[in-house]
């Protein structure tokens, strides 16, 4: 006769939010996605304020790791691995403490149901020791060891910068379709920006629904505005999700918006005809673009973006060496069919939203070699930001912190003489 099966106690309220922050740290650091592409499938079926507090949990999780496996390590006896369920549900139980100060016991109650049997007492036991010290306050945390060490060549105070920025929430950038645009209250940087002081809501803000601006980090715009006023066909490639294509369109420039992703130029048209501006949107391998010719060409490439990691922490995670290194000889074979679309007297912006110097420093010269015909057009002085002695535009931590910093990015002008 079949044993009868114990009947199993409820999860707690909230826990289904738990089950997906957890799966989207797992899908971060297993397998190197971003928390917006594993989002879909992890929160699926959860009511939106659910999926957002998932989203928020995982987000400032990947914010604080090492400073939390510092504490998970300085509670156990014997250390576990780095991609143990323990080790993930620990640091997402200690993150809702600290961070987002959730109830101690909704931590708790909410936690062990993730996990089961021996675990589920070993989780139980840690988080309870923990929660009964004196947790940190982690505002400012430490950067993961191969990036500190990456990004020591910007200096001692890029790195400290890099760490406050990592444990503040970032300002909220936007680009002004017309200079009498309306738009939320706040601070403008630059010609056709601000940055908002209004914490509501980005779609409850004034104008959105009349498509007057769109978000975009300043230091993101700053690729399109080297796009010389005069030049009237500009290619926008890798477009998506299109705000460089609007501020082109807005600029006066006739928009061809290319990407390679037929999915995610579904962004670039809904932004477009929000905004009604006009661009030519096409889903294509910008490699295989062939028998035009653009008065300029606006290359904002694919990188590891670890620049924009104060938005998306797990940047920190997935940019590996191998990952650096994929990305740099994709940018070296985009630059090099940007360059032939280009006309002679014609600019190439090239720019990415990385930190690391294979994915801008070193692109550039590597660039000037296989094509002889380009050169540097040294950009001029942004809101502050001077070009290097190269002539190139380098964003690194720290710049314009007083005014709430920028995201990580580099931006070259090159132009075709022959």
């Amino acid at each position: 006769m079949p044993r009868p099966q114990k009947s199993r106690t409820p999860d707690a309220a909230g826990t289904g939010a738990r089950r997906a922050a957890l799966k989207l740290l797992d899908a971060v650091l297993r397998r190197a996605e971003t928390i917006d592409a594993a989002a879909p499938a992890a929160t699926k079926g959860l009511k939106p304020e659910d999926a957002r507090l998932a989203q928020a949990i995982a987000g400032e999780t990947l914010r604080r790791l090492p400073d939390l496996d510092a504490l998970i390590d300085g509670a156990m006896e014997r250390p576990v691995a780095e991609d143990a369920k323990v080790r993930m549900v620990l640091r997402l139980a200690l993150t809702q403490a600290i961070t987002l100060e959730i109830p101690h016991h909704a931590v708790v109650a909410t936690a062990l149901p993730l996990v089961e049997g021996g675990q589920r007492r070993l989780v139980h036991g840690v988080i309870s020791k923990l929660l009964k010290s004196d947790l940190p306050d982690l505002s400012k945390p430490q950067l993961p060891k191969a990036i500190a060490e990456r990004w020591s060549l910007w200096g001692e105070d890029a790195l400290e910068a890099a760490r406050t920025m990592l444990g503040e929430r970032p300002p909220l950038d936007i680009s002004l379709k017309a200079d009498d645009a309306t738009a939320p209250e706040g601070k403008s940087l630059a010609p056709r920006h601000v940055r908002v002081t209004s914490g509501d809501s980005v779609t409850s803000l004034p104008g959105f629904d009349e498509g007057n601006w769109w978000v975009q980090d300043l230091a993101a715009s700053l690729p399109a505005r080297l796009i010389p006023a005069n030049a009237r066909r500009v290619l926008d490639a890798c477009a998506a999700p299109g705000g460089k294509t609007l501020q082109l369109a807005a600029a006066g420039h006739d928009v061809t918006a290319l990407d390679l992703n037929g999915r995610r130029n579904e962004r670039v048209r809904q932004n477009l005809e929000r905004t009604g501006l006009k661009a030519r949107v096409v889903t294509r391998d910008l490699r295989r673009h062939k028998g035009e010719a653009f008065d300029a060409v606006l290359l904002d490439a694919p990188c590891s973006a670890t620049g924009t990691f104060r938005r998306h922490p797990e940047s920190l995670y997935r940019a590996s060496p191998r990952i650096i290194a994929e990305m740099a000889e994709l940018q070296a074979q985009l630059l090099d069919a940007a360059a032939g679309l280009v006309k002679v007297g014609g600019s190439l912006v090239f720019a990415t939203c990385s930190l690391e110097p294979e994915e801008g420093e070193l692109q550039v010269p590597a660039f000037l070699a296989r094509n002889p015909g380009f050169r540097i057009e040294p950009a001029p002085t942004f809101a502050g930001i001077a070009p290097s002695s190269k002539g190139w535009l380098r964003i690194t931590p720290g710049m314009l912190e007083a005014e709430g910093g920028l995201d990580g990015f580099f931006i070259a002008h090159l132009v075709r003489d022959a």
